[in-house]
């Protein structure tokens, strides 16, 4: 009889899926940072950070970068400003600093957060709408 290997995905597993990809905790990256499903960070990271997906800042691993993202999740410290285009959840051992922008946000208790936060419309309605074209007033001298 042949024995079926079975590899189990030790990756962490969120309301909004599996994470693809995650950085140790002894992992340091510096630089431009651009990725379409999912990381998680649990080391150090410094630059910038711009996805399509979602990012998790694990628990204990700091990111000095702005973040733009469709969703964020925040377990760890943060300096620097995010935007996240669904969701931004700050867990409790999470730290921000820096401001925010999002369309949907939970903070849970003994968050520590300084910046200014501003709500935006959801991703779905941003992306399904045309824009109304600019009008510019134009004044004239006689």
């Amino acid at each position: 009889m042949a024995r079926k290997i079975i590899q189990v995905n030790k990756n962490p597993v969120y309301e909004i899926g599996m994470i693809a990809t995650v950085f140790g905790k002894e992992t340091q990256f510096f630089g431009e940072l651009t990725f379409k499903k999912s990381l998680q960070i649990n080391g150090t990271f410094e630059g910038e950070i711009s996805s399509g997906g979602f990012l998790v800042i694990g628990e204990g691993a700091v990111v000095k970068a702005n973040i733009n993202a469709k969703v964020v999740i925040v377990n760890g410290t943060v300096y620097g400003n995010i935007e996240a285009k669904e969701k931004l959840e700050i867990q409790p051992s999470g730290r921000v600093y820096g401001n925010i922008r999002t369309a949907k946000l939970k903070i849970a208790d003994g968050v520590i957060f300084e910046g200014s936060c501003e709500m935006i419309k959801p991703y779905e309605e941003i992306s399904g709408k045309v824009s109304a074209p600019k009008t510019e007033a134009v004044s004239q001298v006689n």
